[in-house]
């Protein structure tokens, strides 16, 4: 049986010395994580969790679902499908809040019930996110042998909470109750993109601090369907848009609500003038944006081409009608 204090004093001092190995692979989920950070903060808050509670639902999201709004924040099984991995036998979920229903369930009726804990701390969140996953790592993994000899590990850093940074190395579960020593954990550890999102938003503090502070590449521009549901969310869509990054029917015509409000052509289409139109509305409500550039779009004139590009169409046809040389 693993120690629970123990565990958060070895998460305390992995989290002082830990450095990210994998640095740019953080920058997506961290950036798609904090573009969610309003949706996570309202599972929290009817979870009865503090607000800081945002950033557990965030990386457990990752790893449980790779950030799949169609998936359930427990194990990543369909929301509307009765769950078969653990904690298993829950829903289904349907309607337009199925993905977040589905989180406060989780997160308040199944063990070990993180909406019930009270030390927020970030040896706290992080040890309760490794209780999540399996505390094999800290009470020390075996591997039987196909000889039936038994090789004994001492307690490891658990990949689910530490991969990506010099905390871990290699040792993964395989498959329940099968270590293997050699595999190394290829998804992202909870603690490398809790750091990348803090480095993105200042705004997070603990108790206590990372000694190094990640060093990512600046935030890539996020303007995909995504960003444009929960900025619409954000800005009041009725019925308010089921976050999953497909820019379907219903997040095309709360496009065109939007652009009718602000007296734009109401197309659909989300191009310069809209996006434009999305952030000013996004900072007169004093939403916090990544900083992301706008997209620049630079057509040549009819009938001449720019490096590397070919003719515009206008250009083509203009070409048709010039006088031939016939020298």
């Amino acid at each position: 049986m693993a120690n629970i204090a123990a565990m958060k004093a070895a998460n305390v001092k992995r989290w002082q010395d830990a450095k990210l190995t994998r640095g740019p692979e953080f920058a997506k989920p961290a950036n798609k994580a904090l573009a969610n950070k309003a949706a996570y903060l309202s599972i929290a808050k009817r979870a009865g969790m503090p607000d800081v509670g945002w950033l557990f639902i965030a990386v457990s999201h990752y790893r449980e679902s790779s950030q799949d709004f169609t998936r359930n924040l427990g194990q990543g099984d369909p929301l509307n499908e009765i769950t078969t991995h653990v904690p298993a036998g829950r829903g289904p979920f349907l309607g337009p809040k199925a993905f977040e229903d589905a989180a406060v369930d989780a997160l308040v009726n199944c063990a070990p019930y993180a909406a019930r804990l009270t030390d927020w701390s970030i040896g706290g969140m992080l040890t309760n996110l490794e209780r999540y996953n399996g505390v094999g790592y800290a009470s020390g993994p075996s591997t039987k042998h196909p000889d039936g000899t038994v090789t004994h590990y001492p307690p490891q850093p658990s990949p689910y909470i530490w991969a990506g940074t010099d905390q871990y190395v290699s040792g993964k579960y395989v498959r329940d109750g099968v270590y293997d020593a050699g595999t190394v954990d290829k998804q992202l550890g909870c603690a490398g993109l809790i750091l990348a999102i803090m480095a993105l938003d200042h705004s997070i503090t603990f108790d206590v601090v990372p000694r190094v502070t990640p060093d990512l590449p600046p935030p890539a521009p996020a303007f995909d369907a995504l960003w444009l549901q929960n900025s619409l969310n954000t800005l009041g869509a009725k019925p308010q848009l089921i976050a999953d990054g497909i820019n379907g029917p219903d997040t095309r015509t709360a496009t065109r609500a939007f652009q009718t409000s602000k007296g734009l052509v109401a197309d659909g289409l989300v191009g310069p003038v809209t996006i434009e139109a999305i952030l000013t509305a996004l900072k007169a409500n004093n939403v916090t944006l990544p900083n992301i550039v706008l997209p620049k779009i630079d057509i040549p004139p009819p009938g001449q081409v720019k490096p590397g590009l070919a003719p515009t169409f206008w250009g083509r046809v203009m070409d048709l009608f010039k006088p031939k040389d016939l020298h």
